[in-house]
């Protein structure tokens, strides 16, 4: 696995981001023996939100997918800069929130950019459990949050 994620994500044409700084009390990211835990990620790009409002009304499924995609992304870049991707030894969960309309039920569909992408960059040890949630309101107005626990080595 060792440069794997980082061929994958030339491929895929993006790098890991700084990590996004906390907006509350909290660190980005802790250990714990084998496993990370990422705090929940939002889809900053440049330190702005890549969309905001609620998913099913401001925010089309097509930009929530892109904004999950982004929050993992984020929270690999929290892993990183904990221990190194290269521990990863598998992602185990994935725990989305999604800022629903009301009405709107297709919240595993936008959790799928986060699951689809971890799978691109880890192939089948990006192969894991998940939640997806949808909640009336998150943080600053984001469409979706994204949380990891990460197997290390």
């Amino acid at each position: 696995m060792a440069t794997a994620w980082k061929d994958a994500l030339d491929r895929l044409g993006v790098s890991l981001p700084p990590v996004a700084a906390p907006v509350a009390a909290y660190i980005p990211a802790v250990r714990t023996g084998s496993l990370v835990y990422t705090s929940g990620q939002l889809p900053f790009v440049d330190g702005e939100l890549s969309a905001v409002g609620k998913v099913g009304a401001e925010v089309d499924l097509a930009q929530a997918k892109d904004a999950a995609r982004l929050c993992a992304l984020n929270a690999l870049a929290a892993v990183h800069d904990l221990v190194g991707l290269d521990q990863v030894v598998r992602i185990v969960k994935v725990v989305g929130f999604v800022a629903s309309a009301p009405g709107f039920t297709d919240q595993p569909i936008v959790i799928n950019g986060a699951s689809e992408f971890l799978g691109e960059v880890f192939g089948e040890a990006g192969v894991h459990a998940r939640s997806a949630v949808g909640v009336s309101e998150l943080p600053k107005n984001t469409p979706v949050e994204v949380e990891l626990i990460v197997e290390v080595g």
